[in-house]
């Protein structure tokens, strides 16, 4: 019995190892071959991925962004492909050197409200969702000044090391989505620092209201209108957007004027998405309902 413990360690150690340095092969490619490797896993979730397919289809159904059913199809097989461009590209920034990832970044539209945030002594409260390349935003600020990430712990075990070391770095500090990593949060705003926060993630059962998102409920962080009206940090939408043939990133920052309760956030959400829907996670479950104990209930249905 232990030899077969033994066996399977080195197995999975092996594994582990070999993953790592094709992610690092990877991260070495130029990233218009890197999207196309996207492309090409895209295109096979489309095919081949009855859940990724379902989720899609259900959440861009139940939003009613699409105006024809010929552009509902449309808008379904172009953002199953951007999320393979989305894995992809993840992988290759988590391995790269930060010096040759920043180069990708071809504009910043709304840094002006960075940095009068900072003029005026606040802490920042970067929003920013599941829309474009979401690690690509982090990593710009981080080469400037500290951020915080808040981030939910992986739930596949062989994935959670890639992500620590990929996302430690520079000057990003990641923190779990508990007590701990809250109280972080608010230490980096005390100290006028800035965090990030994936405002779409669906919180824990109490931690969130239901406010309308594309016209129908999801359950939503109220974290964020807290940790803004302790601290009196300005609270920014922010985005990566993927241009097309692996020309790089524009990246954009725009101020949520109102206060950030979870109708306005879910409604500034809404305008950052109009911008590019097909880079959109529409497979990601938004309109789940939280159970007390973590789990999740079915998804709410289409009105």
């Amino acid at each position: 019995m232990q030899k077969v413990v033994r066996i399977a360690k080195s197995w999975c150690f092996k594994k582990k190892y070999m993953l790592k340095a094709l992610l690092r092969i990877l991260a070495l490619l130029p990233l218009p071959l890197v999207n196309g490797i996207g492309w090409l896993t895209g295109w096979g979730l489309y095919f081949f991925s009855n859940k990724v397919g379902r989720r899609t289809r259900k959440n861009l159904n139940i939003a009613g962004i699409s105006q024809s059913p010929a552009g509902y199809r449309k808008l379904v097989r172009q953002s199953i492909i951007e999320t393979g461009k989305g894995l992809i590209e993840t992988f290759a920034i988590w391995f790269r050197p930060q010096e040759r990832v920043l180069p990708w970044v071809r504009e910043c539209h709304g840094w002006e409200h960075v940095e009068a945030a900072r003029a005026q002594g606040q802490g920042i409260i970067f929003l920013t969702p599941h829309l474009g390349c979401y690690e690509i935003t982090a990593l710009y600020y981080a080469a400037r000044h500290p951020i915080t990430v808040l981030y939910r712990p992986a739930r596949q075990q062989w994935l959670a090391p890639l992500t620590e070391e990929g996302r430690n770095r520079s000057q990003i500090k990641q923190v779990p989505t508990n007590m701990g990593g809250v109280r972080s949060l608010l230490k980096a705003l005390k100290q006028k620092e800035a965090i990030g926060i994936l405002p779409d993630q669906v919180p824990e059962f109490g931690e969130g209201a239901w406010a309308d998102f594309f016209g129908t409920p999801a359950y939503t962080m109220t974290l964020v209108g807290k940790l803004a009206q302790t601290t009196g940090a300005r609270v920014l939408l922010a985005f990566g957007e993927r241009l097309p043939w692996g020309r790089g990133y524009v990246i954009h920052v725009h101020p949520l004027e109102l206060e950030p309760t979870p109708e306005n956030i879910n409604q500034g959400i809404e305008q950052l998405v109009r911008q590019c829907p097909q880079q959109y996670l529409w497979s990601y479950r938004r309109y789940k309902r939280p159970k007390p104990h973590g789990k999740a209930r079915e998804d709410v249905k289409p009105q």
